[in-house]
């Protein structure tokens, strides 16, 4: 049962009514379910007494709320339980009887072993999705190996592609690239599931596995001439992998340009003086421009070095080419379009102090979403949720006493 919001309470959101168990940590189940926190799911977030390990990720002002568990945790509730314990157990339980989700990201095996198999639950609430997220496909050879963000874009090609594109060693997106995309298909998954659920009295179980999660990504992509069978070339997008795809250096700094169809082509050679090159057997057709893209390329960076940054940034905005100014994370919280749409919003966290976070993603006209919660600290709405599950107050307080629960706000 959701309760109804107090007659104050800022706009939840199009998710509104949704309520969610979420046990999972780190941060590709985290992200999910803050993205249906943010669209007004009530996110229940159950963690161990040691607390999620997001938790102890600095920097930090306070003990156990590090920078990324503040940006992966908001508008959530936090309740301990000790799930090794029966009363943990059932606790969760209990809980479980109310939530139209519940998401977990250890293997189903583990979760057997914790009591909380998909049949134990469902038992307790037929219509509840019960939703994996985990590293790999529960019917492959791969179940159960261990599966982190670093290691699930080695797998997937992503490193080796880094190394193909720039002939350097391989390396890693510098972000928690896999979490947070298949994160996202976690909640895709997690909303369909409960909607099917809503309209057809029956819950489910779901899988939704990182390495195949990425996998997808990268093949629609790079799937290539293996398209075909038989293939017709090899693997890759060459305007992907072409050395030059990157920031073109200029006379004083760095430029991001895409010259892409045929206007912009023949523009961009009427601004730089070669309006003939349009005729050029490599430049005249995107096929043919898709053939020679690694000449194509190595052209424009030469082109570019001859001027300054902002020259270009005005040129090509007066011929209406896609042109950009290369950021930094910093400039990110300056840019003039992010604080005109209020995006990076601050806020005041009750033990935090001021702080930025990025806003909700999107606008909805009638269902607008808010900041209603901030990231919460380690049990503190432990009280409230389990009374909200029928628990007395001396039932709590001898959970807590016996360290099953604890009441953060104490």
């Amino acid at each position: 049962m959701t309760l109804p919001p107090a007659p104050d309470a800022p706009p939840a959101g199009p998710l509104t009514g949704v309520r969610i168990l979420d046990l999972s940590s780190v941060v590709m189940g985290p992200y999910a379910t803050q993205t249906l926190a943010d669209l007004g799911a009530d996110v229940i977030k159950v963690e161990s007494p040691a607390g999620d390990n997001m938790r102890a990720v600095g920097p930090m002002r306070n003990p156990g709320m590090g920078h990324l568990y503040l940006h992966l945790n908001r508008n959530k509730r936090s309740i301990v339980l000790d799930l090794k314990t029966p009363e943990g157990l059932e606790a969760c339980l209990k809980l479980a009887e109310s939530c139209d989700a519940l998401l977990y990201n250890i293997r189903p095996q583990a979760m057997a072993r914790l009591g909380l198999s998909y049949d134990t639950v469902a038992a307790r609430n037929p219509r509840i999705v019960y939703l994996g997220a985990y590293g790999f496909g529960e019917a492959g050879p791969y179940a159960g190996r261990p599966a982190y963000d670093d290691l699930i874009q080695g797998q997937t090609g992503i490193a080796a592609l880094s190394a193909q594109q720039s002939g350097d060693v391989p390396r890693y997106a510098p972000l928690t690239l896999a979490d947070r995309a298949v994160g996202l298909h976690v909640a895709i998954a997690l909303v369909s599931a409960v909607l099917h659920a809503k309209t057809s009295g029956r819950g489910q179980q779901v899988e939704i596995p990182m390495f195949e999660g990425m996998a997808h990504l990268v093949l629609g992509d790079h799937l290539g001439g293996a398209t075909f069978e038989p293939p017709m070339g090899p693997t890759g997008y060459a305007r992907l992998l072409a050395p030059h795809r990157r920031p073109y250096a200029t006379a004083d700094g760095y430029l991001c340009l895409l010259i892409y169809n045929d206007k912009h082509w023949r523009n961009f050679f009427n601004l730089i003086g070669q309006p003939e090159l349009a005729e050029d057997p490599r430049f005249c057709t995107h096929g043919a421009r898709a053939a020679h893209i690694g000449e194509v390329y190595a052209y424009v960076a030469d082109v570019i070095r001859t001027r300054p940054t902002q020259e270009w940034l005005d040129a090509l905005a007066r011929a209406d080419i896609p042109a950009s100014q290369l950021y930094t994370v910093d400039d990110l919280l300056v840019d003039e379009h992010l604080v005109a749409t209020d995006f990076i919003r601050h806020v005041d966290h009750p033990s935090e102090g001021a702080l930025r976070t990025p806003a909700p993603l999107g606008q909805y006209q009638g269902t607008p979403t808010s900041l209603r919660r901030p990231a919460p600290r380690l049990g503190e709405h432990s009280r409230e949720v389990l009374a909200q599950a029928g628990y007395d107050d001396a039932r709590i307080d001898a959970l807590v006493a016996r360290g099953i629960t604890q009441d953060g706000n104490h």
